[in-house]
């Protein structure tokens, strides 16, 4: 007897563990990757060619957003997900959740228009609330970005891929993300971002960049200078000890309207 019950506490504080050890990752019973063939069509729609987004055009389509969002909320990344499948999944699920934020409350001039009242002492602002979920959790933009994709990844690309419904964000991708062409397409968002003289002007001897690189410039700086980092994806390349500023950020939305 006394073995059994060993054995019965062994196994719950190896559960314990388990539990403990795996803050981001949900029960799938399936395991399977969902497909974002679905969320390729309503970008592919209904984002500009130069990044802007008819809401309009969403709204109409409503349905096929919604059904994508609740397909990602019972599809959670499960543990045996490669890296890429997990980091293309959470990229999605925080633009859809985004793009669906603002055709719920659409018409709005700003995303920050939607910020809650200063009385919820636990939400600082619209990213801090959790109004969806993801796995039977309540979940926030927040926590997709800085609590999954920051923290489980550091892939600083990342922050050109997320967007926020904003005209000084990095353009919303007019397609999904996907494990097997996620590193080609965060290399092409930074690369258009960063070359993108409306967000980031650049010459060899001055920068001014836009504050993503001042409000995350430790996801940058990893072993290397901002100014290194930058020349990875730039046109010109900056010398060393040129000057560096942080433009202004236009909070305005997105909207081709």
């Amino acid at each position: 007897m006394r073995t059994k019950i060993n054995s019965l506490v062994v196994l719950a504080l190896l559960l314990a563990l388990g539990c403990s050890n795996s803050k981001n990752t949900f029960a799938n019973s399936a395991n399977e990757v969902p497909g974002h063939e679905n969320w390729s069509k309503l970008l592919n729609k209904h984002v500009r060619s130069n990044g802007l987004v008819d809401y309009k055009g969403f709204i109409e389509d409503q349905e096929e957003l919604i059904a994508y969002t609740e397909y990602l909320s019972e599809n959670p990344p499960a543990e045996n997900w490669s890296d890429n499948e997990k980091m293309a999944y959470w990229i999605n699920a925080y633009n859809a959740f985004t793009v669906k934020l603002i055709v719920d409350n659409y018409p709005v001039k700003s995303i920050k228009d939607l910020n809650p009242a200063l009385s919820i002492p636990t939400v600082r602002s619209i990213w801090t609330k959790e109004w969806f979920k993801i796995g039977g959790k309540d979940f926030s933009l927040d926590r997709i970005e800085h609590k999954i994709l920051r923290k489980d990844f550091e892939e600083p690309r990342i922050h050109f891929a997320v967007n926020c419904a904003s005209i000084s964000c990095p353009v919303l991708r007019n397609e999904a993300y996907t494990a097997e062409k996620l590193d080609v397409q965060l290399d092409e968002q930074a690369r258009l971002f960063l070359n993108d003289t409306s967000r980031n002007k650049i010459t060899a001897q001055r920068v001014e960049v836009s504050k993503i690189f001042s409000w995350f410039g430790g996801d940058f700086k990893k072993g290397q200078s901002l100014i290194q980092f930058l020349n990875k994806y730039t046109e010109v390349q900056i010398e060393e000890k040129a000057k560096v500023r942080f433009a202004s950020y236009d909070w305005n939305l997105n909207d081709v309207n």
